[in-house]
């Protein structure tokens, strides 16, 4: 049974609500992001925390998915029309449609309808937001222990 995606969700949720104004239907705005989500290594996660860095995890872990990040993010001002995509990365036209969609309700991109076409742009706090997730915890000195 699928789970119905909340419309008021903050994409990486982290329990923490997003600064901003309500957005026009269908479109995410994002303005000032909090920092509310901690590193995976640094600190124990709490369970809602965990779910949200799994779900947006889960939108990257496929490879079509990477590779349209990635393309997107070397165009010029990380930004690409649908009708670019399909052809360079030799997927069908549904296919991209449904990664994109994936990639927009996790929050990496942003969509902006222009005429007919649709244009999708990286978000990179989105994703600095999910490096920071994976970030290593800063080395603490070694305390001796006495015997």
């Amino acid at each position: 049974m699928r789970r119905a995606r909340r419309r008021d969700a903050t994409p990486l949720g982290c329990n923490a609500a997003r600064e901003g104004t309500t957005p026009p239907a269908g479109r995410v705005v994002f303005t000032k992001l909090p920092r509310c989500c901690p590193s995976v290594l640094g600190t124990r996660l709490k369970r809602d925390d965990a779910e949200e860095l799994a779900s947006a995890f889960k939108a990257i872990a496929d490879p079509g998915r990477l590779r349209l990040l990635s393309f997107i993010a070397a165009q010029p001002g990380a930004e690409a029309c649908v009708c670019n995509l399909i052809e360079p990365l030799g997927l069908a036209q549904p296919t991209v449609s449904h990664h994109l969609k994936v990639l927009a309700e996790a929050g990496l991109l942003v969509r902006e309808r222009r005429a007919t076409w649709m244009f999708y742009r990286l978000v990179p706090e989105r994703v600095r937001a999910l490096q920071d997730a994976l970030a290593l915890p800063v080395d603490k000195p070694a305390t001796k222990r006495s015997a």
